[in-house]
Formats: C-alpha cells, structure tokens, sequence
C-alpha cells in the first residue's frame, strides 16, 4: 500500500491531467473523415520521414517498464544491462542484410505474410499467432507497469489505473490509426527524454558535489561496472550474454515481430527503413544510459542518508519523483513516463489488430469490400484493448518488470526467428518440417521458463546439475532448436510436390 504522503500534489495532478488530455487531443487531429483503406489505417499510407519511424522505433520498445524498471537494476546492480544494447546494435546491422530486403519485395502489410509466400498457409497462421500470443501476454506486463506509476502518484487501485490510460490510447488509436500511432510517439518521446533528463539533473542537485560527486560515489562502489567478461548461463548481465543473445535478441523483436516490422513497412523505401532502424539502435544505447544513470544516482542519494522506500527497486524512481522533485516537475515527469506507457500501447493495438486482420480475418472474407474492412479493424482495436487489459490484471507478480516482460516475450521469439532463419538460409526447409521446429523451440523455451531453479540429477553414481539458464540466451537457444530440428524434419517429412515447388522458387526471393 502506497503512503498518501507519496501522492502527487494538486499542481503536479493537475500538469498529468492536462498531458492526458493534451496527447489525446493531439492523436485525434490525425482521424480521416469517412472509411480508410487497410494500407493508410496500419502503413499511413508509406508517407512517413525516416526520423520519425526511427523515434517511434525507440518509443515503442521503451515503455514505461523501461523507463521504472531500468533504474532499478541500477540501483540493485550495476550498468551490466547495457551489455544487451551492444548486442542490439549488432542484430540490427543483421536484420538490415537478412530481412529488410525481403519485407520490400512486395505490398506487405504484415510480417508473416512473408512466411505464408515461402513456405504456406498454415505456417503463415501459426507464425501470426505465435506473435499475438507473444505481444499480448508481454504487453499485458507493460500495461501493468502503468498501475505502479499512477498508484505512487495518486494512490489510485490497479484496475482504474490501467483503465484510464488504456480507454485514452484507444480513443486516439481507435480514430487515426498508424498515423497517430507514430506522431504521438514522436511527441511522447521527446517528452519523456526531457522528463527524465529533469529528473537526472534534480537528482544531481541533491547529491554533494553534483554530478562529479554522484559519478565519483557511484564508480567507487562499481555501480558503473558494465562489462562482465566471463562465461555463464546463468548469470543474465555478461559479455557473451549480451552481445550474442541480445543480437538474436533484437533479430527476433525488431525482424520477426509485428510491432517494430510495421514501421519498418512503413518507410518510404528500403533505404530509409534501414536508416531508421539502425539510427534507433543508437538512441535505444543512448536511452538505456540514461536511465541507468538515473539509477545510479538514487542509489548514491540514498545512500547519503536520504529516506529510501521499501516498496522495491520498480517503485524507487516513480517514488523519488513523487517525494523528492519540485512542484511542476515532479508532475512534469509523472506525465513523461506515462507518455511512454500510452506511446507503447497504442503501437501494440495497432500491430495485434493488423495482424489479426491481415493474416486471420481478410483470407477468410477476401471480397470483403474496403469500407467493411476499415470497420472491421476499429472494432478488431477495440477487442485487443479489452484482452490487454484483462492481462494487465493477470500480470502482477514479482521480479523487475522489464525482465518479466522480456523473458516472457522471448519463450516465443525464438522459436519465431528460427522459421525465419529457415526461410532465408534454407531452400530445402519446408512447411512440414518447419513445423515440426517451431513446435520444438516453443517447448524448449517453455521448459527454460518454467524451470524454478537448477536441477541436480545422477547418472551412474554422478551428480549433474542442469542450471536455470538466464533468459538473455532463451531466444538464441530456441532459434537455433527450431532451425535445427525444422532443417532434419524437412528431410524426414518432405511436403508434396506442389508445396516443394513453391518453397524452391520462392526461397531465392525470402
């Protein structure tokens, strides 16, 4: 239970209400009279500058979890985190020569009609729906991560919470589509990097000696630490870890999933797309300092005889804000990190509902005429808010959110990239046998997720142990399972004649 003593003042209150309302307002500027095609309502119609897909990139995999939960692993820990942003970097510079090339070979409106080309309709749905279960159970944790903001800043319960903030996205969602969807995340951006920066320097102010005195107090107790060079798999923060796993990693969230590739497809053109994700990488590396800078300097606060909250390390900065920053900025800030949590939300409806309606819903009524179609979609977002929301309320459990969010997301991205990488690199994988290796690395992740803790077992008088490995390598380990075990079904389980002879001519062009 929150103290009423950590409420936001009515100045600050009434700063997030106007924001609120002020984003709303703004996303509904972009509503079109009369019923859109599918391309304007999910694409805007590939009219957007790269720079604003490229923000929007950034604002989408940012969250408010992010900007809550990556302070606290500062806090608890050290700058280890940053290690899988190095790892971003390089699975981008993947994703640009392996995928990028085969999404703009075509009018696609989702990622996985890229699948149904190469190798069939059936793996092309179960692809689709392996991303909608992956998205909406991670998604829920997100929108959860709301309730801990606005219960610190207002002392309100969970449900209302997330109600609040999901009937608003919606309405602004609901009404301009992907258009709205990315300038209200260009202008959420900016607001929460300045709100953060407030808080950063707030936070400096307090300390003796400023930044240097929090840079110098920090370093000395290691919180700045940010390279572990040693091998583990069961330690989440190290070299190889996140190098390597948060290359596959972001292959999988940024080149298979729904979310990110719809702005990718949104680009004017191959180039441009390229562009924009590449110059995301780097703002996400910039981004992801800065919050942990922000960790680093409440632990040093603190530690200095400040009154530290006991209500965990995902509730220190939203408590900090509330207690500790001036009238105006602390509201300023409060509003900032609800600007990410709206930011992420709205992209996610619109990714969940393209993909229903794209992969699901139009094979099924193909003479469906264009207006239905649109109707169909607003309804379709609004189904999809009402499934998060239940989620949000299934999603409270303990453990940092923003690795509750990513572990969950990558029991399924593993299993997603590795058809992919089967698609591309292989023309002899086929429907069948790809099957057969999703199936596999969507169990092996399950396994890794369920796994409690190491397990030790005996074999011919010898005591083994299987470690609970780190969910950083979790996306690398199912990859390479469904690539692997697809690759040998492929072999064993050939698909008829007419299905080879599509895969063969269709595997130069995946």
């Amino acid at each position: 239970m929150i103290e009423h003593a950590t409420r936001l003042r009515p100045i600050d209150l009434a700063l997030v209400v106007a924001y609120l309302a002020g984003i709303t307002l703004f996303g509904l500027r972009f509503r079109k009279r009369g019923d859109r095609s599918l391309r304007s309502y999910f694409l805007a119609d590939r009219n957007l500058p790269w720079w604003a897909i490229m923000l929007s990139i950034v604002a989408a995999e940012t969250s408010t979890l992010t900007i809550i939960s990556v302070p606290g692993l500062a806090w608890a820990g050290d700058f280890g985190f940053l290690q899988l942003a190095l790892g971003y970097l390089l699975g981008r510079i993947v994703i640009c020569i392996l995928f990028l090339p085969r999404y703009f070979r075509g009018e696609l409106l989702t990622a996985y009609q890229l699948i149904g080309q190469r190798f069939g309709p059936r793996l092309h749905k179960y692809t689709a729906f392996l991303f909608l279960a992956m998205r909406a159970a991670a998604e829920g944790v997100r929108v959860f991560a709301i309730a801990i903001v606005v219960g610190v800043a207002i002392g309100t319960n969970d449900i209302l919470s997330i109600a609040i903030l999901t009937a608003l996205t919606l309405l602004y969602t609901f009404q301009g589509g992907f258009a709205a969807v990315i300038w209200t995340d260009v202008a959420q951006m900016f607001f929460y990097i300045l709100g953060s920066l407030a808080a950063l320097a707030i936070i400096c102010h307090k300390i003796p000696g400023g930044w240097n005195g929090m840079i110098n107090a920090a370093a000395a107790a290691h919180k700045l630490t940010m390279f572990h060079f040693y091998w583990s798999v069961t330690q989440t923060y190290t070299f190889q870890a996140g190098l390597i796993g948060g290359c596959f990693l972001i292959m999988a969230g940024d080149g298979t999933d729904q979310l990110i590739v719809q702005r990718l497809l949104a680009a004017k053109n191959l180039f441009e797309s390229r562009l924009a994700l590449l110059a995301s990488g780097v703002v996400i590396f910039v981004q992801f300092a800065l919050f942990l800078f922000i960790g680093a300097g409440l632990w040093v606060y603190y530690s200095h005889g400040g009154a530290a909250p006991t209500t965990g390390a995902d509730r220190i900065f939203p408590t900090f804000i509330v207690r500790e920053m001036p009238v105006g900025l602390a509201g300023f800030t409060i509003a900032a990190i609800l600007a990410a949590a709206m930011s992420n939300l709205s992209a996610s409806l619109n990714s969940l509902t393209s993909s229903s309606m794209v992969d699901f819903y139009l094979p099924r009524h193909p003479e469906m005429p264009e207006q239905a179609r649109g109707r169909m979609s607003r309804a379709m977002t609004i189904g999809w808010a009402v499934v998060l929301f239940a989620l949000a309320m299934l999603s409270r459990r303990g453990g940092h959110v923003v690795e509750v969010g990513l572990a969950i997301a990558s029991v399924l991205w593993g299993a997603m990239l590795g058809v992919f990488l089967l698609g591309t690199l292989s023309r002899r994988a086929g429907e069948r046998g790809t099957i057969v290796g999703m199936v596999a690395g969507v169990a092996i992740n399950l396994m890794l997720w369920l796994q409690p803790h190491s397990i030790p077992y005996s074999i011919a008088g010898h005591t083994f142990v299987f470690p609970k490995i780190a969910w950083t390598w979790w996306v690398l380990i199912g990859s390479l399972t469904t690539f692997v075990v697809g690759y040998i079904a492929s072999l064993l389980l050939p698909d008829s004649e007419t299905s080879i002879r599509r895969s063969t001519s269709n595997a130069p062009e995946f």
